[in-house]
C-alpha cells in the first residue's frame, strides 16, 4: 500500500517534511491526490526529496512500514521542467516513477463544490456501492491529471458528499473553459475499485448551479454504452452549488520601531537613526529588507507603523504605541516604502526618551488579534515586526503579553540593531525553553522570532529576510491547527 511524504532538504542534510499523501490500497501504479505546496524561492537551491513507503501496519510513524525508494531533485528543476518522471533510488528495489507538476500560484480565485448522487450503479454483490468521486484537469500535453478526490460514502446509491474547495489554478489552472473530467468509483478494500461512469464539464458550466439552481450530469460508462444499446446511464451526479470565491485569508503587517534614547541623537552619526549619505540606516536597512518579503502576502499593502519609547509634541509626552505618521485614527502607511517615508519625517518632530518598554506594542496589536477570533475563518493573520537596539525595560510585563499574545493570531519577529547585549531577546525567543509569564503560564506556542541584524551587516538583504521569516510559516500554520480553522472563503463581490 504505497505512499509518498515530501521533504525539503536543508543544509547539513536537515530534512523537514512538507507532507504525505493518502495510502493506495493494493495499487502498484498509485495516482496520488495530495498535493505537495512549496514557496519557490529564486534566489534559493530549493532541494526537495520524495520517499516511497509500503505501508504495512496502521500507524503515523514511517520506520513502522517498508521503505521503497526516494528521488532528490531541487524545486528550480521541477519549475523549469514542468513534467518531470524519475526513477527511485531504490535498494534493494527497482522501481517506480514519480510525476510532478510545477504551477506559479498567481491566481488566488478558489471554487467550492457540492455534489450528490442519485441511482448510481450497484457494483458490491452483499450491498450497494462505496461511491466516490475524482476530478481530473487536462493539461496542455492533452492529459489528465488528479486534482482532487472525495471521500467514500459507504452503501448507498445516492450518496451526499461534503463540500470541498480548492484553489482554481489546481482545478483548471484558471482557465474556467477548460476542459474536466469527472470519474466515479466504487472503493473497494482490496485497491481494485471498480469503475462506475463519468462525464465532462468546464468550471463556466458549473457555475450555473447558483441561487438554488442544480446542474445534473448523466454518469457514462463508455464500456456499457457500447454494448447496450438500451444504456442510459449509471448514475446521476447532481452538483447542487458552485461558488467561485477570491482566497481573502491575509497576513496583517505591523511594524513598530525604537525611538528610546540609547539609540544616540539622530543627528549625529553616530546615532543607529542617523541616516547617511545613501539615505539609509540599520532601522531602514531591516525595514525594507524584511517588509520587501512579507508585503507580498499583505492583500492591500497598508502597513501600520508604531513608535515606542518617544515623547511627542506638542505636550512632549512619553509614548510607547504611537503612529509614526502622527495620525493615530489612520497608522497606515502604503507599502514599505510608505513606513520608510514616515520614518524619515517622523524623526525630527520627536525626542527621543525611554524606558524600552514592549508590553504596550504588543498588546496594542493583540486587542485587533482578538477580534479576529470573533470570525469563523482564519481570514487575518498579525505580524508586529519590532526592530529595537537594546535591552527591555519591562521584562516580566513583556512576558506576560507574548504568552497572552501566543493564544491569538499573531508572531511577533523582533530585529536587534546596534551592538548591545541582546540575551533577554534570545530568551523571549522561546527555541531552548519553553516561555513564561511571572504568573508561571506557559506559551502555548513559540510564537516569538530574534534576529541580530549585526550578523547580516554584510550579507545580501535576502539573507535577513530568510532568517526572520525562517519560523512564521509554521507558526501560522501551528495556529491554524490549534484552533482548527479554515482558510476564508468570503466571497469578493
Amino acid at each position: 500500500m504505497p505512499a509518498c511524504l515530501g521533504s525539503v532538504l536543508l543544509r547539513q542534510a536537515e530534512c523537514v517534511p512538507i507532507g504525505r499523501t493518502e495510502t493506495a490500497v493494493n495499487n502498484l501504479n498509485p495516482v496520488f491526490g495530495v498535493k505537495f505546496k512549496v514557496d519557490y524561492h529564486f534566489e534559493e537551491v530549493q532541494k526537495l526529496k520524495f520517499a516511497l513507503f509500503d505501508e504495512d501496519k496502521c500507524s503515523s510513524q514511517l520506520y513502522e512500514h517498508d521503505f521503497l525508494g526516494e528521488y532528490i531533485c531541487t524545486l528550480g528543476v521541477v519549475c523549469y521542467m514542468s513534467h518531470c518522471s524519475w526513477s527511485l533510488s531504490v535498494t534493494p528495489f527497482c522501481i517506480c516513477l514519480s510525476l510532478i507538476t510545477a504551477l506559479e500560484l498567481s491566481d488566488n480565485r478558489i471554487i467550492t463544490l457540492t455534489l450528490c448522487g442519485r441511482k448510481l450503479d450497484k457494483k458490491d454483490f452483499f450491498g450497494k456501492s462505496d461511491p466516490y468521486l475524482e476530478f481530473h484537469k487536462q493539461g496542455d500535453d492533452g492529459k489528465w491529471m488528479l486534482v482532487h478526490r472525495t471521500e467514500v460514502i459507504k452503501n448507498t446509491l445516492d450518496p451526499v458528499w461534503k463540500p470541498f474547495t480548492v484553489p482554481l489554478i489546481s482545478l483548471c489552472n484558471g482557465d474556467v473553459d477548460r476542459s474536466i473530467k469527472v470519474l466515479c468509483y466504487d472503493y473497494d478494500n482490496d485497491g481494485g475499485h471498480d469503475f462506475i461512469g463519468e462525464f465532462q464539464t468546464t468550471v463556466n458550466k458549473m457555475s450555473e448551479a447558483q441561487n438554488s439552481l442544480e446542474i445534473e450530469f448523466e454518469c457514462i460508462n463508455p464500456k456499457k454504452q457500447k454494448k447496450k444499446k438500451s444504456y442510459k446511464n449509471s448514475g446521476i451526479i447532481i452538483l447542487k452549488s458552485c461558488k467561485v470565491n477570491q482566497d481573502t485569508k491575509s497576513l496583517i503587517d505591523i511594524v513598530g520601531i525604537d525611538f528610546t534614547a540609547s539609540n544616540g541623537n539622530p543627528r549625529e552619526a553616530s546615532s543607529l537613526h542617523f541616516i547617511n549619505p545613501l539615505g539609509s540606516n540599520e532601522y531602514l536597512s531591516a525595514i525594507l529588507a524584511v517588509g520587501q518579503i512579507i508585503q507580498d502576502y499583505d492583500t492591500d499593502k497598508m502597513f501600520p507603523a508604531l513608535g515606542f519609547g518617544a515623547q511627542l509634541p506638542p505636550d512632549w509626552k512619553v509614548s510607547h504605541e504611537f503612529a509614526i505618521n502622527f495620525d493615530p485614527t489612520n497608522p497606515f502607511c502604503q507599502g514599505v516604502e510608505g513606513i520608510a517615508q514616515a520614518y524619515s519625517v517622523c524623526l525630527p518632530h520627536i525626542r527621543f526618551y525611554g524606558p524600552t518598554n514592549f508590553s504596550p506594542i504588543i498588546t496594542h496589536v493583540a486587542r485587533f488579534a482578538t477580534q479576529a477570533l470573533q470570525q469563523e475563518t482564519a481570514a487575518q493573520y498579525f505580524t508586529l515586526l519590532i526592530i529595537t537596539d537594546g535591552v527591555i525595560s519591562d521584562m516580566d510585563e513583556t512576558r506576560h503579553a507574548i504568552v497572552q499574545a501566543a493564544k491569538l493570531p499573531m508572531s511577533i519577529i523582533i530585529i536587534g540593531v546596534g551592538n548591545a547585549d541582546f540575551a533577554a531577546m534570545e530568551f523571549l525567543d522561546g527555541d531552548s525553553s519553553v516561555l513564561r509569564s511571572y504568573t508561571g503560564e506557559e506559551a502555548v506556542r513559540d510564537i516569538v522570532q530574534f534576529v541580530p541584524f549585526r550578523d547580516f551587516r554584510n550579507a545580501p538583504k535576502e539573507t535577513l529576510a530568510k532568517s526572520v521569516l525562517a519560523e512564521l510559516p509554521q507558526q501560522v500554520t501551528q495556529y491554524f491547527k490549534q484552533r482548527n480553522l479554515s482558510p476564508s472563503n468570503t466571497a469578493s463581490e
